[in-house]
């Protein structure tokens, strides 16, 4: 009797630590973490018995850089940039993620193959396609309605504040394109002394009705209470307001600037397998698709695409949402994390200065 009550209390004791088992996930906030949460973390947990632990940054590659130069990581997988992403494995923050250890694609197409092109990196697995795009207030323009992005910069046409996200990426391309460079040229002219001083003149023109913003959610509240017109904003924050809270807010796609999110793993994670075993769970084809019930962000796998379908509210069809639908892309910029890498330091510098005058 006492052998079996032992024996009892040790297979308790085994089962309890096997379901303690967690690992902690940084990711944006807002609409997108809800997203991760439903179509990642919970099915994840459903499937291992591993918890998942959610918390939020403005932008996770900052704090989980302090953490790895601090020898104290409170994070096993972080959601970053593709600039960061890149960065950060250069610099020797992060583990590396074998893609062999990725699954297949349902029809059997290895993930090397499967997933959009630079979506796959030494030390990072792409999830999502999102993107920076111009929105405004339909009900702030009752008949003449914003279309393009020189439409933003147009503050007599289109009277009203403006809010922009306070960073000199995407800010830096967007202003050009307001001034008529084609997205196709955006960096070429931007690599350029000329270029630069072409986009700062064009910021110039609405420097006093800016309100600028550094966390996600900001533009979206700024619309909602009447503070701004028209905004820069992540596209999902501004389908979750006009779609989940009937905001009259509308995206304008002309001009977008896209590029991945993807999952990294920092040096020095606490529960590294586990770790692994959630970024291989997460971009499966599957469940990037089921993402796309919760926000209008792209799957990064080319096998989840025609897996998207309707909204959670089961009657809005994600895919004319997403920033890579074809009649979307007529005039848009795929963010060059190879321009941002050799350039950042120089226009962050250049970008923090205009803003102090």
């Amino acid at each position: 009797m006492k052998t079996a009550l032992v024996l009892s209390s040790a297979l308790t004791a085994v089962a309890f630590a096997a379901s303690a088992e967690e690992i902690t996930v940084m990711s944006w906030g807002g609409a997108y973490t809800v997203s991760q949460v439903e179509a990642f973390h919970k099915p994840f947990t459903a499937a291992t018995g591993i918890n998942v632990i959610s918390v939020d940054a403005d932008n996770p590659a900052t704090p989980l850089k302090a953490m790895v130069e601090a020898n104290n990581v409170s994070v096993d997988v972080a959601d970053v940039n593709t600039s960061d992403a890149v960065r950060l494995c250069d610099e020797g923050q992060l583990e590396e993620i074998d893609p062999a250890s990725l699954p297949p694609a349902p029809d059997g197409t290895p993930a090397t193959e499967d997933f959009l092109p630079g979506a796959l990196s030494d030390c990072a697995v792409g999830n999502i396609v999102y993107s920076m795009v111009v929105a405004y207030d339909a009900s702030k323009f009752p008949d003449d309605k914003p279309a393009t992005i020189g439409d933003f910069f147009d503050t007599a046409k289109f009277p009203g504040k403006r809010a922009m996200w306070k960073s000199a990426k995407t800010t830096l391309e967007m202003a050009l394109m307001g001034d008529g460079v084609p997205a196709a040229e955006v960096y070429d002219v931007l690599g350029t002394p000329e270029g630069v001083e072409r986009a700062f003149a064009k910021l110039d023109s609405v420097k006093g009705q800016i309100v600028w913003w550094e966390a996600g959610a900001q533009p979206v509240q700024l619309l909602a209470d009447g503070e701004v017109a028209m905004t820069t904003a992540y596209n999902g924050r501004i389908f979750a307001a006009a779609v989940t809270e009937n905001k009259p807010f509308v995206a304008i796609w002309d001009g977008q600037v896209y590029e991945y999110d993807l999952f990294v793993i920092p040096k020095g994670a606490a529960n590294l397998e586990a770790a692994k075993k959630f970024v291989a769970f997460a971009t499966g084809t599957q469940p990037l698709a089921d993402q796309a019930k919760w926000i209008s962000y792209g799957p990064a796998r080319k096998s989840s695409g025609p897996l998207v379908g309707l909204f959670q509210d089961g009657k809005t069809e994600m895919a004319p949402h997403m920033p890579t639908a074809a009649a979307n892309l007529t005039n848009a910029l795929p963010s060059s994390y190879e321009f941002w890498v050799d350039h950042e330091a120089e226009l962050a510098e250049r970008f923090n200065a205009w803003l102090a005058n």
